[in-house]
């Protein structure tokens, strides 16, 4: 039965009360039609919770806006929701990515995340191409998607809201990968359910390397925003030889600075007995809050992203198939992920929104329970990259 407005209904009583049930809960096709943003196809998706997000269709089904009840979720920087035409992607020496950067969320990759980076082309054996030049954060993510399909699903009395589609970044000479990307939420909830797999649809073997940057804005990120995490251990940091200058530690979220110069850091996190790691944002003074639920078998890294510079106000959530060290540290070091043929990667990720104090206290719980974070702002960093022993490959599909 689906929760609705404080009352369990099913799939009867709610079709008495509404001749569609788009009246409040669905997911609808727009274009969107002025601006930069001119040409992208949206989905827009309402849970009947109050919570609504949208999905650009022709930027990889990427979350762009969050919303809850009026409360803005998700970040929108100055860049704004850029067609993919408009999108240079070796721009500004491989630093154009960031003039198609907003959105809550922003998937990165498929074969290359993190800076800029000069690759060896051997593995496509081609003469002419011996090396790629990888802009930061790789191609997927202003790769319009094929949309295969969305609606809705009842079964027996629970309602489903679904999206699917196909990203597909390929080359002569070169790498031939696919996103597949489902995206579902359940009518009367807050979670929002992410599937994707890559596969390699070439015939070379190829890298493959994975990232979501899940932006989180005001007003969930404000002033004594608080971090949540089962932290085992700080690894690195960004700003390590200014750890304190700009007087913001990992916990505790600052109101806009001016002259902010982004922090980044890496954490080790411990898993639960079911090998979910969970990470939040919230605001004790509001009430709401973020959850981002990752397996640690597919995304064994996680980074924090703090942009607290005025006008570009955002805090990022980053689970990662690999270390910040980025793409060459990852081959020196055997971690790299290579794909043949047919070959292919899964992620299952889970955004919930925390509607209230109550589902803060039961998310801050939980992740306690799973491990005890560092109570100082800045903490010690350990400088211990762990070794990366990615699962075997599966094929097929």
């Amino acid at each position: 039965m689906a929760q609705l407005y404080a009352t369990a209904m099913n799939r009867q009583q709610i079709e008495s009360r509404c001749g569609q049930l788009a009246q409040f809960a669905g997911v609808r096709l727009v274009t969107l039609q002025d601006g930069v943003e001119r040409g992208i196809r949206m989905l827009e998706f309402r849970s009947g919770t109050g919570l609504r997000f949208t999905v650009l269709i022709d930027r990889a089904m990427d979350i762009a806006e969050c919303e809850f009840r009026g409360y803005a979720v998700g970040w929108h920087s100055p860049a704004g929701f850029r067609h993919p035409g408009l999108h240079e992607y070796e721009g500004e020496s491989g630093l154009g990515w960031m003039r198609s950067f907003s959105g809550l969320m922003i998937t990165c990759g498929l074969d290359h995340i993190l800076f800029m980076h000069e690759s060896p082309a051997d593995n496509y054996v081609y003469q002419p191409r011996q090396k790629i030049q990888h802009s930061i954060h790789g191609r997927v993510g202003t790769i319009p998607a094929r949309l295969t399909g969305y609606g809705e699903r009842w079964e027996d009395d629970r309602c489903f809201l679904w999206a699917e589609g196909v990203v597909s970044q390929g080359t002569v000479f070169g790498e031939h990968l696919e996103l597949y990307r489902r995206i579902e939420i359940e009518v009367g909830t807050n979670d929002i359910q992410l599937h994707d797999r890559v596969v390699n649809r070439g015939f070379y073997r190829t890298p493959h390397m994975f990232c979501y940057h899940l932006n989180v804005g005001y007003p969930v990120l404000d002033t004594a925003s608080r971090y949540l995490a089962p932290i085992q251990d700080v690894v690195w940091a960004a700003h390590a030889d200014e750890y304190r200058t700009q007087g913001v530690g990992y916990q505790q979220m600052p109101e806009p600075q001016m002259g902010f110069h982004e922090q980044v850091w890496q954490h080790e996190m411990k898993a639960d007995d079911q090998g979910h790691v969970p990470v939040a944002l919230v605001n004790d003074r509001l009430g709401l809050g973020i959850e981002v639920t990752t397996r640690k078998d597919q995304f064994p890294c996680q980074y924090q992203w703090q942009n607290f510079q005025a006008g570009q106000y955002a805090m990022g959530i980053e689970p990662s198939t690999n270390h910040v060290l980025g793409e060459g540290a990852a081959r020196e070091r055997g971690e790299l992920i290579w794909l043949e043929h047919g070959e292919e990667r899964h992620y299952d990720t889970r955004i919930r929104i925390l509607a209230d104090a109550n589902d803060i206290a039961q998310c801050e719980q939980r992740i306690r329970a799973i491990s005890p974070q560092p109570s100082e702002a800045y903490p010690a960093l350990s400088g211990q990259f762990r070794p990366l022993s990615p699962p075997p490959q599966k094929g097929g599909a």
